[in-house]
């Protein structure tokens, strides 16, 4: 697999108090970066690499959390913006 993958995760408080998943993807080039994730998000990601907690996402590719992200973003695809 190219390109990055996710190296580790943590528990995060999101700013309304709800809990979010932080996981950190580590890159060909071996730079990391932080990405968040809410609810939404996780449950597509989990569901995605077929896992059931935040330890088994270590490995998959970075393209399985832009996917969750688009799942997460998505669900508000029905509200109209002014």
């Amino acid at each position: 697999m190219s390109g990055a993958v996710i190296s580790s995760t943590r528990i995060a408080a999101a700013h309304d108090g709800a809990a979010e998943l932080v996981v950190t993807l580590r890159h060909t080039n071996g730079a990391c970066s932080d990405v968040t994730l809410d609810e939404a998000a996780v449950a597509a990601l989990f569901d995605a690499c077929r896992v059931t907690t935040p330890d088994a996402l270590t490995g998959h590719g970075w393209e399985k959390v832009r996917d969750a992200l688009t799942v997460s973003w998505n669900r508000f695809a029905h509200l109209k913006t002014n």
